[in-house]
């Protein structure tokens, strides 16, 4: 038997041995729903703040800022709706009290992001978003700003995922060339192998967009955000028309396509990725040298994702300051990949996942082309 990893990201089966040790509190308790092969879904509270301002509680707690912020408050529990461009803050059922060796990482969902849903997780006396240090105990809360539609939340549905993390779990770049050696991590999109090393640069693998036709994507390469929609009900899945909210981008026939600021798209990668079982990945912005495009919502991988002959990643992409002509196949965002503390004893898409296997795909709550 292998001697276990020091450094890396906590399995499902060690987040919920967190649990029961009471590394996390929640009140009603933590259901087994929440636990994904590495994170942990967060729920929304009961109660939620409209804030004037967005805020970083450096200096003081959560709650303190809240009440000098906040202009009203309502309840969640028969669900709320939250306005387009406003800006929100929930505190959530789950408060944390983690060991001193493990801090926390948060992001949005897939589903959250492909709703154009910023958020961010806020801690006591922390000077990051989306990061709880070491030893931090104390509530957690959510920043939540939609910004493309109006949406119906409730109390206890998720919109954002926790992954704990212990020492320094990042694969370096020989340690990433020599799993993709082995075992490749990119294939192209006719599904072959990618095997050579410029993929990888730095310590990640460099993946570009989709914005040609193929048999996998068809003749629609993207989807772009309508501006005045009805509210969107993220209490129902597969439910919404997608043409009511999105408008489909065809295929550009030069393979070039200019994406125009504030503007909201979805987009495919033009390569498929596999995530080992024994790793995860986060993707990262692949260069702010190629323009000011916000490219990673949700960009967490669980262990599993497109094993085991790769899948597309889903772009949300938001363009700022300047139009941007994009060609197909540029290089667009890394994928960061880390090493897990076990193997989960359930990967992505073992039990059912909506993006497992995915080309492009828009949030859960839309009704796919079978559901039409």
């Amino acid at each position: 038997m292998s001697e276990p990893k020091s450094a890396g990201i906590f399995a499902r089966q060690q987040i919920r041995q967190l649990v029961d040790e009471g590394a996390l509190l929640a009140e009603p308790p933590i259901e087994e729903r929440q636990l994904q092969p590495a994170s942990l879904d967060l729920r929304l509270g009961t109660r939620c703040h409209r804030v004037r301002t967005g805020f970083l509680p450096e200096k003081c707690t959560v709650q303190e800022r809240l009440d000098e912020l906040t202009l009203f408050t309502f309840d969640l529990h028969e669900g709320a709706i939250l306005e387009r461009g406003h800006c929100y803050v929930v505190p959530l059922l789950e408060s944390a009290k983690l060991p001193a060796d493990v801090l926390a990482q948060s992001n949005p969902k897939s589903s959250t992001g492909r709703l154009d849903i910023f958020t961010r997780l806020l801690a006591d006396r922390t000077d990051r978003f989306e990061t709880l240090p070491a030893g931090y105990e104390g509530p957690l809360f959510l920043e939540v700003l939609p910004r493309s539609f109006s949406i119906r939340l409730q109390t206890g549905l998720c919109l954002n995922q926790l992954r704990f993390l212990r020492g320094k779990p990042e694969l370096s770049r020989e340690e990433l060339l020599s799993v993709h050696r082995e075992t490749p991590l990119l294939f192209d999109d006719r599904g072959e192998p990618i095997r050579g090393e410029a993929a990888i640069q730095e310590d990640g693998l460099t993946m570009g967009v989709a914005l040609a036709s193929d048999e996998e994507i068809g003749d629609i390469i993207g989807y772009r955000a309508r501006r005045y929609t009805d509210v969107l009900d993220m209490t129902q899945d597969g439910t919404h028309d997608p043409l009511d909210f999105c408008e489909p981008i065809p295929a550009p026939k030069d393979g070039r396509f200019i994406v125009e600021p504030e503007e909201f798209y979805i987009f495919a990668s033009k390569e498929r990725v596999r995530v080992p079982k024994e790793l995860a990945a986060v993707m990262l912005p692949y260069d702010v040298g190629i323009g000011e495009l916000r490219t990673n919502y949700a960009g967490f991988f669980d262990n599993g994702f497109g094993d085991p002959t790769g899948c597309r990643a889903v772009l949300e992409v938001r363009p700022h300051d300047v139009p941007f002509l994009v060609e197909d196949g540029q290089a667009f965002f890394r994928l960061q990949f880390y090493h897990s503390l076990a193997v989960p004893d359930r990967s992505y898409g073992e039990g059912g996942s909506h993006y497992q296997g995915q080309a492009l795909k828009l949030s859960k709550h839309f009704r796919t082309r079978d559901q039409a």
